[in-house]
This record gives structure tokens, sequence and C-alpha cells, in this order.
């Protein structure tokens, strides 16, 4: 088995959403199964044929929650080198061609967020700042062309 790295804040993200399913989400789909069966045939049944997906989709990522929680590798971005950026590094980035700065940390791609300041290490911008030192220039082809990044700092 592959071991998955993820922060500990990330961890008990999955956590938290596994929680949610198993005590209110998968409850009230049963609840809306029991209805729509209620309703009579089920062979023209849309309500009962939505619920059962529904259902579906649940017990689905509840197995991949519970796969990436028993298989996580949990990483103390504290205890990280700040020589170079790993996985979990928080770097600092200025944009060459604008001057702006942005501040970035490193995650898997379950836990990332741009609005929030993660980017997974599998996304391009991520992979190109891997194994980069602080005043190392960084280069990603983006969709609206070329970005070139220096990076100022590990945090």
């Amino acid at each position: 088995m592959d071991r998955i790295p993820i922060t500990k804040e990330g961890l008990a993200t999955l956590r938290s959403e596994l929680e949610r399913i198993k005590k209110i989400d998968r409850p009230e789909n049963i609840k809306a199964i029991e209805e729509a069966r209620a309703h009579g045939d089920l062979s023209e049944n849309a309500e009962f044929d939505a619920a059962k997906d529904r259902q579906q989709f649940l017990e689905a990522r509840m197995g991949e929650l519970e796969y990436k929680i028993s298989n996580a590798d949990v990483i103390d971005p504290s205890k990280l080198p700040k020589d170079k950026a790993v996985f979990g590094s928080r770097v600092l980035l200025e944009n060459v061609d604008t001057g702006e700065d942005v501040e970035y940390q490193l995650v898997g791609p379950e836990e990332s967020n741009i609005e929030e300041g993660r980017i997974s290490v599998s996304s391009p911008l991520g992979q190109a700042i891997l194994g980069k030192k602080p005043d190392d220039e960084i280069t990603v082809q983006a969709p609206g062309g070329r970005r070139v990044y220096e990076l100022i700092e590990i945090l």
C-alpha cells in the first residue's frame, strides 16, 4: 500500500467529512429512500432512483475516505527543512513580472484550496516549486501563459 502524505489539518478534514457522512448524510439518505419507497411503483419513481444513486455515491466516498485515512502519512510542517521546498512547506514567491508576492503551502491533492493558499504538489506550480531553494527561479506554463516566480523564502 502506498502511504498518502497529508498534513495534520488535512487528516482532520478527512475524518470530519467521514464522520459527517456516517452520522448525518447517510441516515438522511436512508430516510429519503424509505419515503420514496412508500410512494409506490419503484420502476417510475425518480425520487427513489436519485436516493439510490446518492447512496452509492456516499458509500463510495466513505470507502475512499477510509482508505486515505488508513494510509495517511501525516507530515508535520514544523519539522521540515527550511533549505528547500518539500511537501508541507510554506513558501513565499514573488511574481517576477508583476512584483506581487504570494504565499502557498504545498499539500496533497485532497487538501488543495487556492483560496486558502494551499496548492497541490501534483499541480504544475506545485511540481515546479518542489526541491527549489530560496532565490531560485520557478517557471511554470499556466493557461494564461508562462509565469516566472522567484522563491523568496521558505516559511
